[in-house]
């Protein structure tokens, strides 16, 4: 049975971490299991009430510096309005979700939803403190969010259930756990990576 999932507030937002088709099996950079993410944030999405709701997504170039053929770690992925670049289809995100573009710079990597997207400010400037976040992938996008989020002076809690791992080398998913857990993320339900 699920945990149950709290009320959000105000001065709450949920953040959706690129939930797109290339990450999902399938795509073009798959993420085992990513499609499992999708009715786990659907059950958050449905009751956000008051909170804010916010989506990251990869929005790359054709040329992008973190794709293979210009030295990159990556396989192509995500390029702009390409089916990969899409949101999941069965990701149900309300109308007034707030999308926030990254990685669109042909030179400049974005794997944080707060690196250089206004994502900061704009949540600043609804005195939103609290962050409840998941997507993919847990050791690379979700991780940089949940750092730089924690680094910005916000309460971060890691919904463990709504993320998974790339695992590039094995355990990355977990190292990534423990690395945002010591900087102060809680992590929502604590007993899956227990």
């Amino acid at each position: 049975m699920a945990d149950p999932i709290p009320e959000l507030g105000v001065r709450d937002a949920l953040v959706v971490v690129d939930v797109q088709n290339d990450f999902c099996p399938g795509g073009a950079l798959p993420v085992a299991e990513g499609d499992r993410v999708v009715p786990v944030l659907n059950r958050w999405l449905a009751v956000v009430g008051v909170g804010a709701v916010v989506a990251s997504r990869d929005w790359h170039p054709r040329n992008h510096v973190s794709f293979e053929d210009r030295g990159g770690p990556w396989p192509r992925h995500c390029v702009q309005n390409t089916r990969g670049a899409a949101f999941h289809p069965d990701l149900r995100l309300p109308g007034e979700t707030w999308i926030i573009h990254k990685g669109s710079d042909p030179d400049r990597d974005q794997y944080s939803a707060l690196d250089r997207t206004g994502l900061t400010e704009r949540l600043r400037g609804r005195s939103i403190d609290r962050l409840w976040i998941g997507g993919l992938a847990l050791d690379v996008c979700v991780r940089a969010t949940v750092l730089d989020a924690l680094d910005a002076g916000f309460e971060v809690h890691l919904i463990a259930d709504a993320t998974r791992a790339v695992d590039v080398e094995p355990g990355d998913g977990a190292r990534a756990i423990d690395e945002m857990r010591r900087a102060g993320a809680a992590i929502e339900p604590e007993t899956r990576h227990a």
